[in-house]
């Protein structure tokens, strides 16, 4: 998807792909250390620094199939505070909400600041397609993705569903990547998020 191979987006793409990955695993410990759960803390994890994230097979697929995972923030939902579901779901919109905000930072400072600058361009625009494609990819509602904890916290009563799709999520994962399942619905979705940043960066262009 992002031509591996090709060392000129390889340069754009590498610290996009750690921006991203990093920034959505911190906020989930953030997340679930203001609700309560140090255990991301006491573990190192509530950092920006990327290397306790970082997962090799995840960051292979961001290159490879334009959409990844870093190692998941250990959070303990018995330490959360208040109502334990509400909670989790917090705590798992956090990574998504996270890989939105960055891109939208990412249409501000494009249309804003380095529309003059083709390099700095490169990277914004690389910052954005993988930010958006993690955002939604993580959002889908299947486990162990986010979008299956969201959605058990939203409507407890999936809880059993979602339960018994646990021990084949990364089956069906795989499934969907491998018949281009996958491919079609992201690109079904990324597009209008997309056209959208391209908007706010217009907007930031004419009035910043």
């Amino acid at each position: 998807m992002f031509e591996i191979f090709n060392l000129d987006r390889l340069i754009y793409i590498t610290p996009a792909i750690i921006i991203g990955l990093t920034f959505h695993e911190y906020a989930h410990g953030l997340a679930a250390y203001v609700l309560g759960d140090r255990t991301a803390y006491d573990q190192g994890r509530l950092t920006l620094n990327p290397i306790p994230h970082l997962d090799v097979m995840g960051l292979i697929m961001l290159y490879f199939a334009g959409f990844g995972w870093a190692k998941p923030v250990p959070v303990n939902p018995y330490n959360l505070r208040g109502n334990r579901d509400r909670a989790m779901l917090l705590v798992s919109l956090a990574g998504p909400f996270s890989n939105l905000l960055l891109a939208i930072v990412g249409a501000v400072l494009l249309g804003a600041f380095f529309v003059d600058s083709q390099q700095l361009s490169k990277f914004i625009q690389m910052l954005i397609i993988i930010n958006c494609n993690l955002a939604i990819f993580n959002l889908l509602p299947i486990p162990p993705l986010d979008g299956s904890k969201i959605l058990m916290g939203a409507f407890p009563g999936s809880k059993n569903l979602i339960s018994g799709m646990e021990q084949y999520g990364v089956i069906i994962l795989v499934i969907l990547l491998f018949t281009g399942i996958f491919g079609k619905v992201l690109s079904f979705l990324l597009a209008p998020v997309l056209d959208l940043l391209y908007w706010i960066a217009n907007m930031a262009n004419l009035y910043l």
